[in-house]
């Protein structure tokens, strides 16, 4: 087969882990040739925060978001040749997207309007659940810009820091989008380019389902923050939060638990539309020796009903989530899912090479229908076809 799914791991994606980006690692969000870091040719590591108002300029950001994205990302200096995001409308004016990275944790940006500082704005919640540190970091819209070759700019930074701790920039050309972002370790050093993804907007009657079901998008809060963001984060040693950012840590990946502890204003089971999929696989004699376990929730399905890989090639880029398991372990917790009809696909990486490829066993299709904020469950025990 001709395309091949990649699985990336969230270790990657996590801003409290201490990384950093090659200098000669080409900006997509910026124009060719260039390698600035954020505001550079002005003021580039400003904590002054100064939200955009979107009644003048920004709140056309909602409509661009929204869709199924598909291309490449570039996380530090890894490159990875296939990735998605699968963006849609939650209500009339917030759009989620999450990355489950599988057992290992999950990356989310959901991107809403609100009230902050005195403006009505757009703001990003960014944040994931690693080997149980939970962290969530709450940006604000700074800039928007018109450039000269038709596309559009837009800056998210750190609600509370600034573009001194965080920031992401996304350029939205025709139906390409271009997505970076830096981090700077909470503020333990000067922000760097984390991640660099130049994706396309594919099966867009997703998204453009979900906005004709929740009246998306409006110009009204999805949540009140106009009177600022408490019980932030304090470091070790410090008295005074130096980010808009909520953490806790636990002995497990409890999502739930650790979303309550870490006291962030928007936990995960208050988000409306987005349900659950508990995954369970049966251990089958033919996958004893597997490496891993691929996850693959899709539009299309990715095996035919004898459980043989599609010939179309086309039919891998409708990947909607796509998490991987350890050797040994037999279940996976979907959480804040789109409601919607999606093929379930379990591949067992023989080879360990992260991937579909030829000598994979997987299983005929199976589809499930997730209902708005609906708890699921799915069992797959018929994991014996070799491809």
């Amino acid at each position: 087969m001709n395309k091949i799914i990649y699985y990336i791991s969230i270790i990657s994606c996590i801003a409290i882990i201490n990384v950093s980006c090659e200098s000669d690692i080409r900006n997509i969000a910026r124009e060719s040739g260039t390698t600035t870091t954020p505001d550079e040719t002005t003021n580039p590591y400003t904590s002054e925060v100064n939200p955009v108002d979107i009644n003048t300029d920004g709140f056309d950001f909602l409509d661009k978001m929204k869709g199924h994205w598909v291309g490449n990302n570039l996380v530090i200096s890894d490159t990875y040749e296939w990735f998605a995001w699968d963006y849609r409308p939650i209500s009339e004016s917030h759009v989620h997207g999450i990355h489950e990275g599988g057992s290992m944790g999950n990356l989310l940006t959901s991107f809403f309007v609100t009230d902050f500082k005195g403006k009505r704005t757009i703001m990003a919640r960014n944040g994931g659940l690693l080997n149980g540190i939970y962290r969530t970091s709450y940006f604000v819209m700074d800039k928007v810009e018109n450039r000269d070759d038709g596309s559009k700019y837009y800056r998210l930074v750190d609600a509370k820091g600034g573009a001194a701790l965080m920031s992401m920039e996304l350029r939205f050309k025709q139906d390409s989008l271009y997505f970076n972002s830096y981090t700077s370790n909470l503020g333990s050093r000067i922000p760097s380019r984390h991640m660099t993804c130049k994706v396309k907007k594919m099966h867009t009657e997703l998204a453009e389902n979900a906005a004709i079901a929740t009246n998306y998008p409006q110009n009204t809060p999805a949540w009140d923050f106009s009177s600022g963001l408490e019980n932030l984060y304090i470091a070790p040693g410090e008295t005074e939060p130096r980010s808009a950012t909520y953490l806790a840590q636990g002995a497990t990946n409890d999502v739930f638990q650790l979303s309550a502890e870490s006291l962030d204003p928007w936990r995960i089971d208050q988000h409306p539309r987005l349900g659950y999929l508990q995954i369970d696989i049966t251990a089958d004699p033919a996958i004893s020796n597997a490496q891993a376990m691929l996850i693959y929730l899709s539009r299309d399905p990715l095996t035919d009903i004898n459980g043989y890989y599609s010939l179309d090639p086309n039919a891998y880029d409708t990947v909607l989530h796509f998490p991987s398991l350890s050797e040994g372990e037999n279940q996976f917790l979907v959480t804040y899912l789109h409601p919607g009809t999606y093929y379930v696909n379990i591949t067992a990486d023989m080879d360990g090479d992260g991937a579909i490829s030829v000598g994979d066993i997987t299983h005929p299709q199976q589809i499930m229908t997730i209902d708005p904020e609906g708890q699921h469950q799915i069992t797959i025990n018929n994991i014996n076809v070799q491809n």
